[in-house]
């Protein structure tokens, strides 16, 4: 609406109306114009002095250049904390298998509350480990081919027995050469195709002379799992049986295997959660491990 000056007074100078937003503040989503919005009358603005204006234009552009030089920096180098901290695990993760005493790897003993079925609890003994190795004779060729994009530095097994010696269990590293992104890849590989579930691609146990893991061989597999990490260039399995040495025509991976209608004797029998309980514990003390030694001053 247009303002109309008092009788006798001089006319007031023409104002157009306009916004000037604050800088650096939160400003909501403006409501409907009120009637104090459309008839206050706005302070002039006085005119910048140039020299003033040259020296706030300089200090703009040397901001910014400061600041793209850094983000280029940081694109070019890739260095960040996150990176940083990941490049350290990778490195730590990849030689644990030889800077890691084998009693921190694989313990003497495992607890395992809740892991078995039904939430009961479980205890697992350490019956051997064996020397670490190549992949080449330790793994099937299929599950080797698998792998062979990450590569094997190094293999380290051992094998459990539960606190009746009815089932024994053989869980395994591999120790890769493939960085994050061939990891990464591995993982999603195994996850859309579901190798973790073919039969063709199961773990070799590791059989003990003497001991309750005597007669665990190929035909005594009845339940496993495989697990590629992402954190730390390492693949984690473990395959289970009976000790008895009984031969299992039908083994099932362990996402079957710990179903509540699974109804195999393999899966009624429990060798699913020993399969996974032991795999989980062995794999959650590899990682607090390498985390403990990525965090290490150099």
């Amino acid at each position: 609406m247009e303002l109309t000056p008092p009788p006798g007074a001089a006319p007031l100078p023409p104002h157009p109306r306009f916004h000037v937003p604050l800088p650096h503040a939160h400003r909501p989503y403006p409501g409907p114009e009120t009637p104090a919005e459309t008839t206050t009358r706005l302070r002039p603005v006085r005119t910048r002095h140039p020299a003033r204006t040259a020296a706030a234009a300089v200090c703009v552009v040397l901001g910014l250049g400061l600041i793209g030089g850094a983000v280029t920096g940081s694109y070019l180098t890739g260095d960040s904390s996150a990176d940083a901290g990941a490049r350290d695990a990778y490195a730590a993760g990849r030689d644990a298998w030889r800077d890691v005493p084998v009693d921190t790897l694989f313990p003497r003993t495992l607890k395992g509350e809740g892991a078995g079925p039904g939430g009961a609890d479980r205890v697992w003994t350490r019956v051997a480990v064996a020397p670490d190795s190549g992949c080449a004779t330790a793994l099937d060729p299929l599950l080797l081919k698998t792998l062979r994009p990450v590569g094997c530095e190094r293999l380290l097994r051992a094998t459990y027995t539960d606190a009746t010696s009815s089932s024994v269990t053989t869980v395994g590293m591999v120790f890769t050469e493939g960085g994050m992104e061939e990891m990464r890849a591995l993982s999603t590989r195994f996850t859309d195709q579901h190798l973790d579930s073919r039969t063709d691609l199961m773990p070799r146990a590791y059989a003990v002379k003497d001991t309750v893991a005597a007669g665990f061989g190929d035909k005594q597999r009845a339940s496993w799992t495989v697990h590629v990490l992402t954190e730390v260039p390492v693949v984690v399995f473990a395959v289970s049986g009976f000790a008895d040495g009984r031969t299992v025509g039908d083994p099932q991976p362990v996402a079957e295997a710990v179903a509540a209608d699974a109804a195999t004797a393999a899966a009624q029998a429990g060798l699913g959660h020993e399969a996974k309980g032991i795999a989980d514990r062995i794999e959650r003390g590899l990682r607090r491990t390498v985390t403990d030694l990525s965090e290490k001053p150099r």
